[in-house]
């Protein structure tokens, strides 16, 4: 590049480029690349060889290459490179003394340069100049004692000219600067190839207090087993494991003591070492030690043993579970039930004492319902497995004690607490504590149970006032109205019971009034107080309509020996059917009429059975608007009707229904007999008739709407005068078929 008389460069111009346009035809990286490729673009011929003849050729080529050297080295003094490749070549001609006054002279440059050390010995290796070689190497370890290779090398050389001493001498100095793991486990190997064991258990004594780690005590104890020294190798994991102590104890160590000892088929020892290991490592960290213990005892242990060690596992599984959420009440159960059976009282005790410190945080029963179980376990593991009935009564007082009675209580814990007592042969104190119960919280399952209590105990006049106190707590509760009187009937008096039955009916309030009229009926019957019996049926049937109660009535006559009985039970199924004309639930209605059918079926007549028969209702389907929640049209619905003959003579637009029918009918078979011949009867004209009929025929043969359509009004009153007579209420089809039988006679004449 040229350059101007002051010294500074040229920028040559830039040619402007006057048309920016994208060329016609584009050329990618790709195609450059790929032709460049093809016309080999990139290959340069090689220089050409040069060949040197005499001696002088030779000095010129030497000096024209040291020239060329040197004035690199004087443009760039601290490019290393230079340097090497210069003393390389000066070594290439064998020209030693050189190459080394050109290493020299680099070393003043940068004398922190790792690889001009090594190549600088390397060279005097290579020309077998060990003196030179061994000044290097200590030059080099001198100035920089914390590169591990130049103690590598040295340490290899000196092992390969067989001097062991000079290579010992030359770790003991590198030991001195307490290199990394792997420099002491190299002296240790170089020890080892020429026998040395006592050296070699020396420098693991100075590596371990270096380098104090588990696995580097783990290292020399297995050091010492594998070169037979037993009682050494025992006494390096003993040192070890009063070295770290309590504080920084690690599994790893006593899993290696514990395999140790089991090598030695020391048993017992390996044992103990796992349960000392168990007793002091925090659980979350052994994990490990678990897992090989539970392999110990599975191949050397008894099942005593085995089931301690799986034990102290899901021991450890429920302490990191409370731990975490203390009020996993259902995780507390788990542990206790681990613990009681397989630990000494206290420590049950300990647990429980835990479990029931975690008290709900909010004062609501739901949060409260697992917890009060653990009051009543330890309630019962006191007295059933301690046997301790004073610290039962502790347990069962101090429960009843944080129990917040005003908001809510539990009942099975002071019936629990109540048969306890009796239990204890304290009848006095179990009626206190249910007399407490009832006047802190009356409710129903303590009122039951100390009723039950009582009655266990056959003090019946103690349960006649704990009804009475039962009721006046709980009047509609039928259940309780049945069971006094129940109580009165076994104990004989049955006018007692009676007068709380009476008692019970006349309450404005009842939760199952119907179990309670079944009960008193039930009462009356038992005492075959028939009439009593009959009068209760109808009081109740002033007060309810309801299909099952006349049906239970009709059966209760006919279950009544007597001449009438059949009269009597007829009579009280044409009643209902009388009273439920109104009823607008049409099922019930029905299945009072199936009732009265299947009584005349097995006890009526013919004539009777036909009677009830006319009252069976018509199943006809029909259709329905729904309308949606928003009040928009949601479409139709088909659903069933019953059409009941008393019904349909009262509605109007039923009689009309089936008129309009029968007028169509007949129009119909009019119209066929036009079309037919002389010679065929109306029977088979009507035979033939053509299956495809007019919408409106089809519409009445299964009716879709409330309100069907009607013939025109001068042939209606012209059909409604002739078939004044011939006309039936009924829409079933053996009515029907009357229907057209009459209306043809009509025709015909």
């Amino acid at each position: 590049m040229a350059s101007t008389a002051a010294g500074k460069q040229r920028i040559p111009k830039v040619a402007k480029v006057k048309n920016k346009a994208p060329a016609e035809v584009q050329i990618t990286a790709e195609q450059l690349l790929r032709e460049a490729k093809e016309r080999e673009l990139e290959l340069l011929p090689p220089p050409p060889k040069q060949k040197i003849t005499d001696e002088e050729e030779l000095n010129d080529y030497k000096l024209k290459k040291r020239k060329g050297f040197e004035d690199n080295i004087r443009k760039n003094r601290t490019v290393i490179s230079n340097w090497i490749k210069y003393a390389q070549w000066e070594e290439s001609l064998k020209e030693i003394l050189r190459a080394r006054s050109i290493y020299e002279r680099a070393l003043d440059v940068d004398h922190r340069n790792i690889t001009l050390w090594l190549k600088y010995a390397e060279m005097e290796m290579k020309s077998r100049q060990v003196n030179h070689a061994r000044n290097i190497w200590d030059r080099a370890i001198t100035i920089l004692p914390r590169v591990n290779q130049f103690w590598y090398k040295y340490t290899y050389m000196e092992e390969m000219l067989g001097n062991v001493a000079g290579c010992r001498q030359a770790f003991e100095r590198w030991m001195e600067w307490e290199p990394d793991e792997q420099a002491w486990h190299s002296y240790i190997n170089f020890e080892l190839r020429y026998k040395e064991v006592d050296k070699a258990r020396t420098i693991y004594e100075r590596f371990v207090l270096v380098h104090p780690e588990v696995k580097n005590w783990i290292k020399y104890g297995r050091f010492e087993e594998k070169h037979g020294y037993i009682a050494h190798s025992r006494k390096v994991y003993e040192r070890a494991v009063e070295f770290f102590g309590e504080d920084y104890v690690d599994e790893n160590l006593f899993v290696a003591f514990a395999k140790f000892e089991e090598t030695q088929k020391e048993f017992e020892r390996v044992r103990v070492i796992y349960k000392y290991a168990l007793d002091r490592i925090p659980k979350h960290q052994a994990q490990e030690l678990f897992k090989f213990y539970t392999m110990f005892e599975k191949k050397f242990g008894d099942r005593r043993g085995i089931e301690d060690v799986i034990v102290n596992k899901r021991r450890f599984q429920y302490e990191e579970e409370v731990k975490a959420n203390p009020h996993n009440y259902d995780a507390w159960f788990d542990y206790l039930r681990l613990v009681e059976n397989d630990a000494d009282p206290d420590t049950v005790r300990e647990v429980y004492e835990r479990a029931i410190a975690n008290i709900p945080p909010i004062q609501e029963k739901r949060h409260w319902k697992r917890y009060i179980y653990l009051w009543i376990n330890y309630a019962l593991y006191e007295e059933l497995e301690v046997k301790d009935a004073e610290k039962t009564r502790q347990v069962y007082q101090a429960s009843l004690d944080l129990i917040p009675h005003k908001k809510f209580t539990f009942a099975k814990i002071w019936l629990l607490y109540a048969q306890f007592e009796i239990r204890q042969k304290n009848l006095q104190g179990s009626r206190r504590v249910m007399g407490t119960a009832i006047g802190k919280c009356p409710k129903n399952k303590l009122l039951k149970g100390y009723i039950e209590l009582e009655l266990q105990l056959r003090e019946f006049d103690r349960c006649r006032k704990l009804y009475e106190k039962y009721l006046e707590f709980s009047p509609e509760n039928c259940t309780t109205w049945i069971k006094f009187s129940e109580l009165e009937t076994i104990l004989g008096d049955v006018e007692r019971a009676r007068a709380i039955f009476e008692l019970a009916i006349g309450q404005p309030r009842l939760d199952m009034p119907e179990v309670l009229w079944k009960s008193y009926i039930d009462f009356e019957i038992e005492q075959e107080e028939f009439e009593n019996t009959r009068n209760l049926y109808k009081r109740l049937l002033q007060r309810t309509q309801h299909v099952k109660v006349w049906i239970s009535y009709a059966k209760y006559e006919l279950s009544i020996d007597g001449p009438d009985r059949l009269q009597k039970c007829r009579q009280i199924f044409e009643e209902a059917n009388k009273g439920m004309r109104n009823c607008e639930e049409k099922e019930e209605r029905l299945m009072l009429l199936e009732s009265w059918r299947d009584f005349e079926r097995e006890f009526g007549s013919e004539s009777s059975m036909e009677r009830v028969r006319k009252l069976m209702p018509d199943k006809v389907k029909k259709r329905r608007k729904l309308t949606a929640e928003d009040g928009s049209d949601a479409g139709w619905e088909e659903y069933y009707d019953y059409i009941f003959p008393e019904d349909a003579a009262n509605q109007p637009n039923l009689k009309l229904l089936a008129m309009a029918k029968m007028w169509k009918r007949q129009q119909m078979v009019e119209d066929e007999d036009d079309n037919k011949s002389p010679e065929e009867s109306p029977e088979v004209a009507e035979n033939d008739k053509s299956p495809q009929e007019s919408p409106e025929v089809a519409e009445e043969t299964q009716t879709t709407s409330d309100e069907p359509a009607a013939p025109p009004e001068a042939e209606r009153d012209a059909e409604m005068d002739r078939d004044d007579e011939g006309s039936s209420e009924s829409d079933s089809d053996d009515d029907e078929g009357k229907k057209e039988s009459k209306s043809g006679g009509e025709d015909k004449e």
